[in-house]
């Protein structure tokens, strides 16, 4: 049988693709407009996000809604991530290997130091949580969520990303230190002590955080988190020597890893 498909005009398949392109741009759009703060949107909210009149807006949501990545809830006419996110988290937690690294390492130092251990990684446009060891042992327990996104410049994880990542990766990132002296004199002196212990505390909350690297790139944030009363500020309180400690053992472990023949587990 002979190939009765007719050739197709040059140029003619960026032309098919280039809205396939925008359907997949618009649908991230729209997910990415839910977070930790704004769990659920109304269709007005969505379209504003998007940028298209309500009715496109209304087209993406079903089509998400269909593949379940959207939840609709009709008494309340907002919408909600749906459980295929769910199933797209633990697939993409499980492809950091440093989430699955790190674990017993956090483990460790919640029983060393009693205090909340957090994990982040950087985004693209800031610290997101991807795992958090709570401690149980003390009368106020401090608690965060995973999936909390993190100032670039105001938390003590965030200020790590911009100390150790190109500049030109941190959006934003050359026109804050252009306009404040005491921002540039923070991420030199995290570079040089490896650690960011004097973010200002918020609610007598104290955050102490230091790098991961991998091959030299920062690729998570590991962060102490607890009242000023148990972690004093500084970088050389007990707490913050031990993160120090855990998070160049974690490199460590790392870099031993990246240089494994390939194929070997």
């Amino acid at each position: 049988m002979g190939d009765e498909t007719t050739p197709a005009a040059p140029g003619a398949g960026a032309e098919r693709a280039a809205p396939a392109i925008q359907t997949v741009q618009r649908a991230a759009m729209i997910l990415s407009a839910f977070t930790v703060s704004r769990p659920q949107l109304s269709l007005n909210e969505l379209t504003a996000s998007l940028g298209t009149s309500k009715a496109t807006a209304h087209r993406y949501t079903k089509a998400l809604r269909e593949s379940n990545l959207l939840r609709y809830d009709e008494r309340e006419a907002l919408y909600s991530l749906g459980p295929q996110i769910l199933t797209l988290s633990a697939a993409a937690r499980a492809g950091m290997p440093v989430i699955g690294i790190a674990g017993p390492y956090m483990q460790r130092l919640v029983r060393e130091i009693d205090e909340t251990v957090v994990l982040s990684v950087w985004d693209g446009d800031s610290a997101v949580v991807v795992r958090v060891d709570d401690n149980t042992d003390r009368v106020i327990r401090v608690s965060v969520r995973t999936g909390t996104r993190l100032s670039r410049t105001e938390s003590a994880q965030g200020r790590v990303f911009c100390a150790f990542l190109p500049e030109g990766e941190v959006p934003g990132l050359a026109k804050e230190l252009a306009a404040s002296t005491e921002l540039r004199r923070e991420l030199e002196r995290i570079r040089e002590e490896k650690i960011s212990a004097n973010t200002p505390s918020v609610n007598g909350v104290r955050t102490i955080a230091a790098p991961v690297f991998r091959d030299r790139i920062p690729i998570a944030t590991m962060a102490v988190v607890a009242t000023t009363d148990s972690v004093p500020p500084g970088s050389g309180s007990p707490a913050a020597e031990a993160l120090k400690r855990v998070t160049a053992e974690i490199t460590a472990e790392l870099g031993r890893e990246s240089h494994l023949p390939d194929g070997t587990a």
